[in-house]
């Protein structure tokens, strides 16, 4: 985090900004990049978005059997299975990003995940949103479900009006942690518990929060992302600065694009 009033080296950040792909390609770049700052590499901040519209499922998230593949065929969603936990998010109209850093360098799972949304609060003011974080509740962290992700705001997540606004996820690869998170820009969220097959499994919830909801209106996507890397070196400082893919973090993901791409790991649950 910023070593305010310390003698520490400012970290320099690497900004990636790629392109739209399909599920399978954006988890395995989040995978490569994650190797990379494994073996010694800069910490990553990247923004991303989904072509086509795609359905991410939790790492642990129960699946089998439980979606309606005719439904998501005709709407033209791809499904794919994040390395992280958490439950089903819809990716369409919509912000993605991720962040691959050190352990060390966030302070642990729990302190890294509240660094972050708070990098993510200080954005979004940035454009106006009066953007927060949940305070503390009783709340305990929701199970590995078929309910939406969006459901319901827990401890620490980023929300506005008092509904959830981004949905994020972690998980601990060796000593680097990676995150990664959805910001409704126009998304209806609420469309997830349509694909289930057993009405049963679905919920009441209202719909949760949209960037163009709260901000009243639909901000660019380089006013956006702009916005995001502001925010993020305002909480961490250092320096943020535009990258791209190499040669092997390319490679690795190609790799690693066949695994998320196939119905073992997606339907593993």
């Amino acid at each position: 985090m910023h070593p305010h009033g310390s003698d520490a080296p400012a970290v320099r950040w690497r900004l990636l900004d790629t392109p739209p792909a399909a599920g399978a390609w954006n988890m395995a770049v989040d995978e490569a990049l994650a190797h990379s700052v494994a073996e010694g590499g800069a910490p990553v901040l990247r923004f991303y978005r989904w072509s086509p519209a795609c359905l991410s499922l939790g790492r642990n998230q129960p699946a089998r059997g439980r979606y309606d593949l005719d439904a998501l065929a005709v709407r033209g969603i791809d499904v794919v299975r994040r390395p992280t936990g958490g439950r089903a998010v819809l990716h369409d109209r919509e912000l993605t990003y991720s962040v691959a850093a050190p352990e060390a360098l966030l302070g642990g799972p729990k302190r890294a995940y509240h660094a972050i949304n708070r990098a993510l609060v200080a954005g979004l003011r940035r454009l106006g949103v009066a953007a927060a974080l949940q305070p503390v509740t009783a709340e305990r962290a929701p199970a590995p479900s078929l309910a939406p992700c969006f459901d319901q705001p827990v401890e620490g997540e980023v929300v506005a009006a008092g509904r959830k606004l981004v949905g994020s996820a972690q998980r601990r690869l060796g000593t680097v942690i990676l995150q990664h998170g959805s910001l409704p820009i126009e998304d209806d969220q609420s469309t997830v518990a349509t694909l289930l097959l057993d009405t049963a499994d679905r919920d009441d919830a209202g719909p949760p929060a949209t960037l163009a909801e709260v901000l009243g209106r639909v901000p660019d996507w380089d006013e956006l992302t702009a916005a995001l890397a502001a925010g993020w070196t305002e909480t961490f400082g250092g320096e943020l600065a535009a990258s791209a893919l190499t040669g092997g973090e390319r490679v690795r993901a190609e790799d690693a694009a066949r695994r998320y791409a196939g119905a073992a790991w997606t339907w593993h649950q």
